[in-house]
């Protein structure tokens, strides 16, 4: 993206908001309005006076449509748009209090983490400067007398080519001056030193169920004394110790207290996370069995949409005001299947559309993404050019919609399967048809695909 796409959401309309997911995302209107709006409020709550700010609580989202027609392409597209904290989850990979599984508080920690990596890496960039002069400094004491002891010289073997035993008789900034020119000239790149790294060694812990030493509430920062965070020396090449060197220098210029303190703002102010698969933790009248455990999770989902403090390794933080965003295909169950807490959390609920064969036309061609666009340059780094005819694109996009109506309706997703089946012969012959331009036409799309189209049992295997 270009300067002006990477600015952040707080700067657009909602309007720029929706016209940055059309380049990516065909249709579903009413989701992207819906989304770009909630995103929208993030940045005119801040603006409120404080008294009022509190109490203006997110209108968290549902979104409801079969596979394939572009939840989690939405989703997707706002974690790279969007320039504040954002994770996807799903919803399955959490069970209630007691069951084995991660607990629902660990989408909050992995947001804290999301964000205190992001502020990491925006400190990184102002302190980068300073950090590359520091490690010109160390790197010059590495290769200098300085950085051995006082009274002890290099050897004449081990200075570069064309560098004379009587430059010792110089002072040592003069000597020092003309390490540096050559040092940014890349002549010492691969000279080998000897540099001291931390070797983080840490104690050995059992972890069950497949949660982590912070879901068990154990930080590790205090054990950084007695069980690692030791030095360790290592010979390197100066290229390879420049790397190294620059890494600590950064951290000892950035203050992680700082650091958190920026991240669990930024979490509590403009966090977002998506749950995909909500539908799959909807308890289904009548039944019982594992629906204890689904109501169990949407039980423990609650608090914290609703708003409550949990405890991450960076501090405490407040997600009343992180705005959640989920999303399902309710096949089997339907949204009022939540239990009704839930339900009045999530106050906006937009259906997305299944999609037919105009609109797969278009997401073959129109996004900046688009599927035809990234097999074309796929084939073309083997010196091989396909072109696909408008009359090809339709007849892909007809088959495509047949057979998402008389099978399993997957959405978009069925356009990669048929795109498969379609170029196996040009994809396994490529290296040999080097020079070649093939066109894909109608003729060959019914050619290739007319078998499997007409077979309904073997489409359904096959596509």
């Amino acid at each position: 993206m270009s300067d002006e796409e990477t600015k952040t959401l707080d700067g657009m309309t909602p309007r720029e908001i929706v016209s940055e997911l059309d380049k990516y995302i065909i249709g579903q209107e009413k989701a992207k309005k819906a989304v770009a709006i909630a995103l929208r409020n993030r940045s005119r709550r801040r603006l409120l006076p404080e008294a009022l700010k509190d109490e203006v609580a997110p209108k968290n989202i549902i979104m409801i449509g079969p596979t394939g027609v572009g939840k989690t392409e939405i989703a997707r597209r706002l974690s790279k748009l969007y320039h504040a904290p954002f994770i996807k989850v799903e919803a399955t990979k959490y069970t209630e209090v007691g069951y084995v599984g991660r607990d629902v508080e660990a989408m909050v920690r992995d947001l804290v983490s999301v964000a205190y990596n992001m502020v990491w890496q925006e400190m990184q960039k102002e302190v980068e400067e300073e950090a590359k002069e520091r490690t010109e400094e160390a790197l010059l004491d590495l290769l200098l007398p300085g950085g051995k002891k006082r009274d002890q010289e290099p050897q004449q073997g081990e200075l570069p080519a064309g560098f004379q035993v009587a430059e010792r008789e110089e002072s040592k900034s003069e000597t020092r001056e003309k390490f540096r020119k050559m040092l940014r000239e890349g002549k010492f790149d691969d000279k080998e030193v000897e540099v001291e790294i931390s070797q983080n060694s840490g104690p050995a812990f059992e972890i069950f169920s497949g949660t982590s030493l912070e879901d068990m509430g154990i930080n590790l920062g205090g054990f950084n004394n007695l069980f690692g965070g030791k030095k360790k020396k290592k010979r390197v090449t100066v290229n390879q110790a420049r790397e190294i060197l620059l890494g600590e220098e950064m951290g000892k210029l950035i203050d992680t207290d700082r650091v958190s303190e920026i991240a669990r703002n930024r979490v509590q102010d403009s966090g977002i996370i998506f749950i995909d698969e909500i539908d799959k933790v909807a308890a289904k009248e009548g039944r019982t069995g594992g629906d204890v455990s689904r109501e169990g999770v949407q039980r423990d989902i609650l608090p914290i949409v609703e708003g409550s403090t949990i405890n991450t390794k960076y501090g405490m933080v407040d997600t009343s005001h992180i705005l959640f965003i989920a999303a399902g295909a309710f096949h089997m169950s339907k949204p009022s299947d939540l239990i009704p807490e839930l339900q009045g959390r999530f106050p906006l609920r937009v259906e997305l559309d299944a999609l037919n064969a105009e609109e797969f036309k278009k997401i073959l061609t129109q996004p900046e993404n688009a599927l035809t666009k990234q097999y074309v340059a796929l084939i073309q780094t083997e010196g091989v050019t396909i072109k696909f005819t408008d009359e090809s694109v339709e007849k892909i996009s007809e088959i495509a919609a047949n057979v998402n109506n008389r099978t399993e309706n997957i959405g978009a997703r069925r356009l990669h399967t048929i795109l498969e089946l379609l170029l196996e012969d040009i994809s396994f012959d490529a290296p040999d048809l080097k020079g070649q331009e093939i066109p894909i036409t109608a003729e060959y799309v019914e050619e290739r695909l007319q078998d499997v189209v007409e077979d309904q049992d073997v489409s359904r295997y096959i596509l």
